[in-house]
């Protein structure tokens, strides 16, 4: 099995995230990672979880820059 296949628990994957479990069922219920029920327990492919983190990262650089350009153009940079 691929390592990007292998499967995290819940409180793994918000510690791999940097969160709390409940910040991360939030991320859940706004449907921003895939996981998968088994029994009572979700599990996570680190792959939904990596492929979360860089689109996180992406937004929070287009916040930036946009932030950034808001500031030259009220010129305030």
């Amino acid at each position: 099995m691929d390592r990007s296949d292998t499967e995290l628990t819940a409180q793994q994957a918000a510690d791999l995230l940097n969160v709390s479990q409940p910040f991360l069922i939030g991320l859940l219920e706004a449907g921003g990672i895939e996981y998968r029920t088994v029994g009572a327990h979700r599990r996570f492919r680190v792959s939904s979880l990596v492929a979360y983190m860089r689109e996180d990262d992406r937004l929070r650089r287009e916040a930036a820059d946009e932030l950034t350009r808001l500031g030259q153009d009220m010129e305030l940079i």
